[in-house]
């Protein structure tokens, strides 16, 4: 009879683990044990640790795609309901630990990115798909009537990536959610703002 995988729970627990300590601060020994597993299960599942790192990263963005699908490219919704919808499901997610471990992007690209070429890249490749669906749900807006005609989508849609993940970093350092509900407000209020458009 076959060994069942350990695969699935090193690459869930994992998960946690770096999310929680860093990529660097969990060793392999704080991984298998948090799944419960042998240590040689890691090695016989990830050729190294960068492997592991690239597939916990992907399991994280299967999680995000599911809210982009949900929301900036959920064309049933009001475009900038959608936008508020997403940046509403992202801090819920931070709040779970009171902003603890922050964005696991934003801590591989501020840890790894350095040190792992293949890390950086995929990290790139994310960011960009994230702007995009960022980009599609504002080009919404703008044939809904919700933004001027001339509003710059790509050009706000990396604004809005790039300021998004500082926030993150920065209710991170505070532990407080404060610097993301800023940016939310600060977006809708005055980025969106226009008078032809109250």
């Amino acid at each position: 009879m076959a060994k069942p995988s350990h695969r699935e729970k090193i690459l869930t627990e994992g998960l946690r683990v770096v999310h929680q300590h860093g990529f660097g601060g969990a060793s392999v020994r704080d991984i298998v044990q948090a799944a419960g597993v042998p240590q040689g299960s890691f090695t016989n599942h990830f050729g190294s640790k960068e492997s592991f790192g690239l597939e916990i990263i992907d399991l994280y963005f299967s999680n995000s795609q599911q809210v982009m699908s949900e929301t900036l490219l959920n064309d049933a919704l009001p475009p900038l309901q959608r936008l508020s919808d997403y940046m509403d499901r992202n801090r819920a997610h931070l709040s779970r630990d009171n902003m603890r471990n922050g964005c696991l992007y934003g801590n591989f690209t501020a840890e790894a990115s350095d040190h792992s070429e293949p890390i950086r890249k995929r990290l790139i490749e994310i960011f960009a798909e994230v702007r995009s669906a960022l980009t599609y749900c504002l080009q919404a807006a703008v044939k809904a009537g919700e933004l001027p005609t001339d509003f710059d989508c790509e050009e706000i849609a990396g604004f809005i990536l790039s300021s998004l993940q500082g926030a993150n970093l920065m209710a991170k350092g505070h532990r407080d959610a404060e610097p993301v509900d800023r940016f939310k407000r600060v977006l809708f209020s005055q980025i969106f703002h226009r008078p032809s458009f109250k």
